[in-house]
């Protein structure tokens, strides 16, 4: 099974096709590949609301039910993700030569 194609969005980062999903624990947003992929630890489902929802699949809840598929979360697919706190443009002190003080790291 495969997300509607009015799901389908791009990855700001590296353009690949992506959807946006709910989290069933806390209804936060997460990007999840567009392709199905059975070695994903995720399970996407449309629910009766038109939107996607994603749950994980554990130990505890391996199976995935009708209607869900299996997909892997963007942020562990995506060639250009950066880590939180990181980022690879240089910062103004950086291009200055200033080093920050210990606090300031």
């Amino acid at each position: 099974m495969k997300p509607a194609s009015h799901h389908l969005a791009k990855c700001k980062r590296c353009s690949a096709p992506i959807v946006w999903c709910l989290t069933s624990a806390n209804g936060k947003k997460q990007p999840v590949n567009y392709e199905p992929d059975e070695t994903g630890n995720v399970a996407v489902m449309q629910g009766a609301d038109g939107k996607l929802y994603v749950r994980a699949v554990t130990a505890a809840r391996p199976e995935i039910r009708p209607g869900e598929w299996q997909a892997k979360p963007h942020q562990a697919t995506c060639p250009v993700r950066q880590l939180p706190g990181r980022s690879s443009a240089p910062t103004q002190r950086a291009e200055r030569g200033v080093r920050p003080v210990p606090w300031q790291r």
